[in-house]
C-alpha cells in the first residue's frame, strides 16, 4: 500500500507501527496482493467502499486476517465482513468518518486498478 501520511493529530492517522515488522510484511506484501487477485468488484458507498470476494473458506480466512491487521493500523475504519448476499460471495465493507473514503482509496489504490 502506498501509505498516506496524515498529521499525527488527525483522527485519520494510519499507525503502521501498530504492526510488527513481520506483521507489516505479511499484511502489505502477502495478504494485500492475494486479496487483490481474488477481488471480484468494488462498490462505492457514501462513506467508503465494499469489496466483493469469492465466499470460499480460504478467501474468508485471508480477508479476516487482513481485516485484523487493518484494524490495528487504521482503527478509524469501520470494517465489516458480510458473507452470502449472493451464494458464493463475501463482502468486505470499509467505511468511516469524513475523509476516510479518501484514505481507503489511497491506501488500497491497487484494489481500484481494474476500474
Amino acid at each position: 500500500m502506498s501509505g498516506i501520511l496524515l498529521a499525527p493529530k488527525s483522527p485519520l492517522a494510519c499507525d503502521r507501527q501498530a504492526l510488527t515488522t513481520e506483521q507489516r510484511k505479511r499484511h502489505f506484501e502477502i495478504l494485500g496482493p492475494h486479496l487483490r487477485s481474488r477481488l471480484r468488484r468494488v462498490h462505492e458507498l457514501a462513506d467508503g467502499y465494499e469489496f466483493e470476494f469469492p465466499g470460499d473458506a480460504e478467501t474468508f480466512e485471508l480477508v479476516a486476517d487482513w481485516a485484523s491487521g487493518e484494524r490495528l493500523c487504521c482503527p478509524f475504519f469501520q470494517i465489516d465482513l458480510e458473507p452470502g448476499r449472493q451464494a458464493g460471495t463475501l463482502w468486505l465493507r470499509l467505511t468511516g468518518q469524513e475523509g476516510a473514503k479518501r484514505v481507503i482509496r489511497s491506501e488500497l489504490s491497487h484494489f481500484f486498478e481494474a476500474e
